[in-house]
């Protein structure tokens, strides 16, 4: 596995190794001690998956009191995965890094706690697969506007696709105003 730091150094890119044949491919998507020692010391508590068609927002969510750290990928199509720093604290505090994951590239991203989190699906249909570092808590998750004026998110253009997002992804909340992290 390749660990590569983005502009907000604690959110990781990992590379798999991918042994091809005429069968197919074998790649380990998750080791546990190198995790650890790459990454984050830190577990996993639950798996999610999703599925969505191409024009599909999702974000930025996350959560206060027990925040979420992800580990995403993409099994099926392709997103543009974007998470934004919401620790006060921290010099990168409002700014966002993204990356284009797909079932092509098979690249993952660590999305650490105190950040929210969100994608975009550019292909057709993208089939979303995310470990959590916490449980979800729908009374503790929050969303922030995901064209929020002052983060800024350099969201990819898709031609003739309507944006599709749900009532909370529409009524997110500034910047300004939300909920953060210490």
């Amino acid at each position: 596995m390749k660990y590569t730091r983005l502009t907000i150094p604690d959110m990781i890119l990992l590379t798999p190794n991918v042994f091809e044949d005429p069968r197919g491919f074998f790649m380990e998507t998750f080791r546990d001690e190198d995790f650890r020692t790459h990454v984050a010391d830190i577990g996993f508590v639950q798996d999610n998956h999703s599925c969505s068609v191409k024009g599909t927002l999702r974000g930025l969510h996350y959560q206060l009191g027990r925040p979420q750290g992800k580990l995403v990928r993409v099994t099926q199509g392709q997103v543009f995965d974007v998470g934004v720093d919401l620790r006060k604290s921290s010099p990168y505090f409002g700014k966002w890094a993204g990356q284009i994951l797909s079932s092509q590239n098979r690249k993952m991203l660590w999305v650490p706690p105190g950040f929210a989190h969100g994608f975009y699906v550019l292909s057709d249909k993208a089939e979303f697969c995310y470990k959590c570092t916490d449980y979800y808590a729908p009374e503790l998750e929050r969303c922030v506007l995901w064209n929020d004026p002052q983060i800024k998110v350099d969201w990819p253009q898709l031609i003739n696709t309507d944006l599709i997002l749900s009532d909370k992804d529409k009524n997110g909340d500034l910047l300004a105003d939300a909920e953060v992290f210490s």
